[in-house]
């Protein structure tokens, strides 16, 4: 441990993110990219970025990019806010929003950069349990006190609440922040943009990474009242004015606008995740009802650790948790139907073969 680092990074146990090794052959369904490529658009755009363009320093208010996703939700351009990808609008909320003594309320299986947030900026982080079914307690979470922070729809379960859960929320108490990540968004899921017009207590978060297939220019934004908005520009400016370059301001642009793409590309995921939830309930997963690009599934009889690294011999890598209530679940994003097939080829082969044991 170093003797420099101060008493906060001593507390900290950073998050970890799935491993992105480098290997010929690999199925990767361990991180939740997209299965296809972006939008032509997208680089098109990125191709005509011009050498005076990244001579000089891109806008700080990505007015275009702003503009694009207001005109896309009907929202006005103060009522949006770009960063650099979601995660970091997320640390942003907190710095802006819920860095206070007030306790934030997540859940007790979801996305485990939360509690590091929380650590990071000394917020105290209550875990409301979800439902036997691995459902979010709806109710459980409006009989608390603070501000709300949850995944819509939650990971690692990829399970979504409705419209109406989402307002039950936000309504329960409007005295306190709701914040809804919509990481996940375009698979599925209700989105709760149609609720921001009646409550100035709810933000929404979003990532181009997984909807738009641009995991790799890290642009993310949020969506809410325009003094939610301004609370996050005051943090951004007070931190970095230039969060998105150039090309990922032009690029991030073009996806947006690209509407035709976001739906048959989504369609596509929607179906890759239909067969594979129906395979793997066939070879004995219980497989959690999926609103997002990855599938949460626990098989009947073989552990979770031992599947996992039967499948990471053969070159195929999935997500799993060292955690009580999970750990024999593995997470398994939707890829192509070509590296859905493998996966199902080699997991039958394998169980195939215990059962003739």
């Amino acid at each position: 441990m170093n003797r420099f680092w101060s008493h906060v990074t001593r507390k900290l146990t950073p998050y970890v993110p799935g491993e992105q090794p480098r290997v010929p052959q690999l199925v990767k369904l361990n991180t939740n990219e997209h299965p296809l490529t972006a939008s032509s658009a997208v680089l098109e755009a990125i191709a005509l970025t011009s050498a005076e363009a990244l001579r000089r320093y891109p806008d700080p208010e990505s007015m275009a990019l702003r503009q694009a996703i207001a005109a896309v939700e009907n929202l006005q351009v103060d009522q949006v806010f770009v960063g650099n990808g979601s995660d970091e609008v997320l640390a942003h909320i907190f710095a802006a929003l819920l860095c206070s003594r007030e306790a934030i309320n997540t859940l007790d299986v979801t996305y485990s950069f939360y509690p590091v947030w929380s650590t990071l900026y000394g917020v105290q982080c209550n875990l409301v349990p979800l439902s036997e079914s691995m459902a979010v307690d709806i109710s459980a979470l409006c009989a608390t006190e603070g501000p709300i922070l949850l995944p819509n729809p939650n990971a690692p379960t990829g399970i979504a609440m409705s419209y109406g859960d989402i307002e039950q929320l936000v309504k329960s108490n409007t005295d306190r922040l709701v914040v809804v990540d919509e990481a996940y968004y375009g698979f599925g899921a209700d989105t709760a943009v149609g609720l921001i017009g009646q409550y100035d207590n709810l933000l929404i978060t979003r990532s181009l990474s997984k909807s738009h297939a641009l995991a790799g220019l890290r642009v993310g934004y949020a969506l809410g009242h325009v003094a939610l908005i301004e609370g996050l520009t005051r943090v951004k400016d007070s931190f970095n004015s230039y969060p998105l370059d150039a090309l990922a301001q032009a690029g991030s642009t073009a996806a947006i606008r690209d509407l035709n793409w976001l739906r048959a590309a989504s369609q596509v995921v929607i179906d890759n995740r239909s067969y594979l939830t129906t395979s793997l309930e066939k070879l004995g997963f219980s497989v959690c009802p999926s609103a997002a690009n990855f599938v949460f599934a626990q098989h009947a009889s073989v552990a979770g650790h031992t599947i996992f690294e039967h499948l990471r011999s053969h070159n195929i890598l999935v997500r799993r948790w060292e955690k009580a209530r999970i750990n024999n679940h593995l997470r398994i994003t939707v890829g192509t139907k070509d590296q859905c097939e493998a996966l199902v080829k080699c997991l039958s082969e394998y169980l195939g073969g215990l059962d003739q044991s």
